[in-house]
């Protein structure tokens, strides 16, 4: 929570009309008066969660699978993409805070944005390459693609308007199921619920949040109002199909009748980072909770179908 607590203390200006409520804001060509091991302090740090994050997420995950040569592995239409606005969401995201960070440090805007967007495109390269060493995965250029694009979002922004009017927010309500469905989705998504938020796309919805006040100039809407285009999917029991096998070629699960649909939203959402205060935790929470999406009623378009609902997530 150290990098939030940094992170938090400049994102948040009094109102909308000022230049800009996020990160690297300040017109400042670089802070005065910071020592200079703040620097160094977050090279290591930013090295030193890289390394342990890449470490253990080696011996969780990829560990269990046997390694091979560098493979290439085409996966752009599986899980009807939701995986890569995974991708994109946790690009942007590193991307912003590893910024914060430097900015934090004493290093001027640009510079900051540049090292920020690096970092987050090296990091996202790193778990890629693991991928590309997998006998069950491969080098993924779709995921690349995302990868990049997530830290472009960020980077343009912040380059240009010093602000962002376009932020990337996830949601995801995990769910039980019934009978055989609750024990595919154990063996395909895990039993547990982090497991489920992390794994299971039939829950999970990433959303483009536009702010309203910033992109309009309207002073007359509340700063932190913005509005919310989401992407989901249901009926996804399969990479790329709802059919499954064992090592020993036997079908196990086979459900062609269950229908895999993408899900199309529209809602509103708080910017927390330009809700006023001047409480130091109450900033740290409103910047961590940002990068999530606010639940509030929202249309929903599926099959053709529009419908409304009360909790759009």
């Amino acid at each position: 929570m150290a990098w939030l607590q940094i992170w938090a203390q400049d994102t948040l200006l009094p109102n909308a009309a000022q230049h800009s409520t996020d990160a690297l804001s300040s017109p400042i060509k670089c802070p005065v008066g910071i020592p200079k091991s703040r620097q160094l302090w977050v090279g290591v740090a930013s090295a030193g969660f890289a390394v342990g994050s890449l470490v253990l997420l080696n011996e969780a995950w990829y560990k269990q699978y046997p390694r091979t040569h560098f493979q290439t592995f085409d996966d752009s239409r599986e899980w009807l993409q939701l995986d890569k606005a995974g991708h994109l969401w946790t690009a942007y995201q590193v991307a912003r805070g590893t910024s914060r960070l430097w900015h934090w440090a004493g290093v001027p805007n640009k510079k900051a944005v540049l090292l920020g967007s690096a970092s987050s495109l090296g990091y996202m390269t790193i778990i890629e390459y693991l991928d590309a060493r997998s006998q069950k995965w491969g080098w993924s250029w779709a995921d690349v693609g995302a990868n990049t694009a997530g830290t472009l979002i960020f980077a343009a922004q912040q380059l240009t308007w010093q602000e962002q009017k376009l932020q990337i927010k996830f949601s995801a309500a995990p769910r039980r199921y019934t009978g055989m469905l609750e024990a595919r989705a154990d063996n395909l998504f895990g039993p547990s619920v982090p497991e489920r938020l992390l794994k299971d796309y039939n829950t999970q919805t990433y959303w483009l949040s536009a702010n309203l006040s910033a992109i309009t100039k309207s002073t007359a809407l509340p700063s932190w109002l913005n509005i919310a285009f989401g992407y989901g999917a249901s009926g996804l029991w399969g990479g790329f199909e709802n059919k499954a096998a064992d090592a020993q070629g036997n079908v196990i699960f086979n459900r062609p009748d269950i229908r895999r649909q993408r899900q199309w939203y529209l809602a509103p959402d708080i910017d927390f980072t330009r809700i006023k205060t001047n409480r130091r935790g109450v900033k740290t929470l409103l910047t961590a909770l940002n990068c999530l999406k606010f639940p509030a009623p929202g249309l929903e378009w599926t099959g053709g179908k529009l419908k409304g609902r009360w909790i759009a997530y």
